[in-house]
């Protein structure tokens, strides 16, 4: 049987930068700052804090382990990946984020970034002074609020991959986990693109990339999705969040 293709168009997550009233379609504080009554004209105070950065190429790093913690940044487009090399220089990859989240809060406590973060594709960047943002979030409870949730976002994902999970759990909760990211943010939640390599998820889900590869064949051949080369359809959600749903549960 054979595949379809889709148009690049179709699955690639595209933001709208916004005007000088709108926030930009993928701003990662737009929903907290609405929620205090605050529009994007009224908000001169946080405008001076954002610096544009990029655009990236990929292999550009954002930042590097043991760099000084000043700002956090929130990807404006294209995928930015986190990591770590083990003692014996191996990868440990940590986590994908997308447009509209944030990279660097875990480097508050310490005050330099723990992790390398870098981009997978071409990616855009908003640069936040922390020590402003921080002070406007004690203005601000919405904001505050916001910036808490982000943080227990990441631990989540590190709960549930802590797990014992089988690979076809794992693999359907990190499809499903893109799919509610991106919907969150108005992209579409059952066409998007693995921006990642099979060796980046694989690292991520701690499964071999052969088994990811596997793993998508064998959902491919079961109607649950549809795979083109990077680009996926999400054909039958409900299988697939029967199979991730204890996975969920835990996270």
């Amino acid at each position: 049987m054979s595949r379809p293709v889709f148009p690049l168009a179709d699955a690639r997550t595209v933001a709208d930068d916004g005007d000088s009233l709108r926030f930009c379609s993928t701003c990662a504080f737009s929903q907290a700052c609405l929620a205090e009554g605050m529009d994007k004209a009224q908000l001169a105070d946080l405008h001076v804090l954002v610096e544009h950065e990029g655009p990236l190429q990929a292999g550009e790093h954002v930042f590097r382990v043991g760099d000084p913690f000043t700002s956090i940044a929130a990807v404006r487009a294209g995928t930015v990946k986190t990591y770590v090399l083990d003692d014996e220089g191996r990868e440990r990859v940590l986590g994908f984020h997308l447009p509209g989240e944030v990279i660097g809060l875990d480097a508050i406590d310490a005050e330099r970034y723990p992790c390398n973060a870098i981009a997978l594709d071409t990616v855009a960047l908003c640069r936040f002074s922390f020590p402003r943002i921080a002070a406007l979030a004690a203005r601000l409870p919405g904001l505050q609020r916001h910036l808490f949730r982000l943080l227990s976002r990441d631990i989540g994902v590190a709960n549930r991959l802590a797990g014992d999970w089988s690979a076809d759990q794992r693999v359907a909760a990190f499809l499903l986990g893109l799919s509610r990211r991106l919907a969150a943010r108005g992209f579409s939640p059952t066409r998007f693109q693995l921006t990642m390599a099979r060796t980046d998820i694989g690292n991520h889900l701690r499964l071999a990339s052969e088994t990811v590869s596997r793993v998508l064949t064998r959902f491919q051949e079961e109607a649950l999705i549809v795979v083109e080369r990077r680009e996926v359809e999400l054909k039958d959600v409900a299988r697939l969040e029967a199979l991730a749903s204890p996975m969920f549960r835990t996270g």
